[in-house]
């Protein structure tokens, strides 16, 4: 059975809201489809009438700086993420993340929006976009919008977009001196590639202090989590063995890690997220001090 009536490949965002909007049945946003095919064929989603591609929608593609901003498509596929030198001097958090996802040939036709639209609590891509303090423009039929990347889920697979809206793309912040992001996360053994817990860090240092930091954790929630009580916790403080234990203590009162059948138990996470914020803070501490985000 065919998995849609009717396939459209728009060149423009208007174009494209366009045909979600005026389609005749139900229709859908296509970009890498690693996801939606899948759900398709193993009928996780209802049928759909139409399918938009909008992997050749132009302004959904560009990796490119705007201002103090680096914008990344949402039609920008994983592997130009981890190749792009732009992303390396900014963002290296998204870049481990998106190194991560699937295998090579995910990589190749995943994309960025479709990881995040896909609106999964664990997300590597979502979770590393969080920690940078990333904002989605969204587009729609009353035109678009900016808003924090946190706004845009309701739960677990439940996204906030609206039915004809598009994500554009997102915007992140310029990486200044003495600040770094990292990205890590402990997985199934090889040859399965879904994460049991995976962390992103952002932190930024004066002297031997913290003077700012973003930690986001994946799943710590029913939606991508920030551990906003650990981050006000560090702030001002060395970065030692002691301030490292009270974060994680912190951490873990407000924490809902969930068990999966696929994944782990949630007493197996509590325990690993210990190890896992202790090395990804450390990384990005190091980072810091060391300038290895910057590329020449």
């Amino acid at each position: 059975m065919a998995l849609w009536q009717e396939y459209l490949q728009p060149k423009t965002i208007s174009e494209a809201i366009s045909a979600l909007a005026n389609a005749p049945g139900s229709a859908l946003p296509l970009a890498g489809g690693t996801d939606l095919i899948l759900d398709l064929d193993q009928g996780r989603h209802p049928p759909v009438h139409t399918i938009v591609d909008i992997t050749a929608v132009r302004e959904m593609l560009p990796i490119e700086v705007r201002g103090e901003e680096l914008f990344i498509g949402a039609a920008v596929s994983h592997t130009h993420i981890v190749e792009s030198g732009l992303v390396a001097q900014n963002a290296q958090a998204l870049i481990e993340a998106c190194g991560l996802i699937g295998g090579p040939q995910v990589r190749n036709v995943g994309t960025l929006g479709g990881n995040v639209a896909h609106a999964l609590p664990a997300a590597d891509g979502t979770i590393a976009l969080m920690a940078l303090n990333a904002q989605a423009e969204v587009a729609g039929q009353q035109g678009s919008r900016r808003i924090p990347i946190s706004e845009l889920f309701l739960g677990p697979g439940k996204s906030a977009l609206a039915k004809n809206e598009l994500l554009v793309g997102f915007y992140l912040p310029i990486k200044n001196k003495n600040q770094a992001s990292a990205f890590k996360r402990i997985m199934r053994p090889q040859g399965v590639a879904l994460p049991i817990i995976n962390m992103a860090v952002w932190l930024m240092r004066t002297d031997d202090q913290i003077e700012e930091v973003r930690i986001a954790v994946g799943p710590g929630g029913p939606k991508p989590w920030r551990a906003f009580k650990s981050e006000s916790f560090l702030c001002g403080k060395p970065l030692n063995h002691e301030t490292i234990t009270n974060a994680i203590e912190t951490l873990l009162q407000d924490a809902q890690f969930r068990t999966s059948p696929h994944r782990s138990s949630s007493e197996y996470r509590r325990e690993l997220v210990k190890s896992l914020f202790k090395d990804t803070i450390e990384t990005t501490w190091e980072r810091t001090k060391n300038n290895l985000e910057v590329t020449a």
